[in-house]
């Protein structure tokens, strides 16, 4: 444990964190359970940690910072808003398939029994996920591509729609493929 570098134990605590989300079938993630993966005291945890909380707003930082920066370069990078709005669909979708442990928090699932400001700023995340897609449901209305008037309800639909496959995915065991008729959905719901 010596060998290790100022802030990589915390980074090696947190992948490992989502390392074991990953398992399908989901159960509750200890402390206890965690130390022993990474063959450490507990007591070794909350020195980098004050809480399990706190190690799950790390994962939400990650997600957030990621997902966020993604979207900001598509927005900066596509000019058509219904591409736009494509884009950030499609990267949410191949985000959680990349990120497995990570979809089992943007869902909740991993949350339960949890502090519930967790679970709050995840449904902030997902109110802002919906935000950015009305704005680019938005700009497309202004290029005569779509109706302003619906861009809100749109958005809101393709969030469902992301959010939906999300939960099949983790429901599955992950074994439900995100990329699985998405092209075609998405297009209808662009449509």
């Amino acid at each position: 444990m010596a060998t290790t570098k100022p802030g990589e134990r915390k980074l090696q605590i947190l992948q490992t964190l989502a390392s074991m989300l990953e398992q399908p079938r989901g159960e509750k993630i200890t402390t206890a359970a965690l130390a022993a993966r990474l063959e450490v005291s507990e007591a070794a945890l909350y020195r980098h940690f004050a809480s399990k909380a706190q190690m799950f707003e790390g994962l939400i930082e990650f997600i957030e910072s990621t997902v966020f920066g993604l979207i900001n370069q598509i927005t900066e990078r596509e000019e058509n808003g219904l591409q736009q709005a494509h884009a950030i669909a499609a990267m949410l979708l191949n985000f959680a398939e990349r990120n497995p442990g990570m979809t089992r928090v943007m869902i909740g699932d991993a949350l339960v029994n949890e502090d519930e400001r967790l679970q709050a700023r995840m449904n902030q995340f997902t109110d802002r996920v919906e935000l950015a897609l009305k704005q680019a449901l938005r700009v497309a209305a202004t290029q005569g591509q779509a109706d302003e008037a619906q861009a809100a309800a749109r958005a809101g639909m393709i969030a469902s729609f992301v959010i939906g496959r999300w939960h099949r995915f983790a429901k599955t065991g992950f074994r439900h493929g995100m990329a699985e008729a998405a092209p075609a959905q998405l297009a209808m719901l662009l449509a």
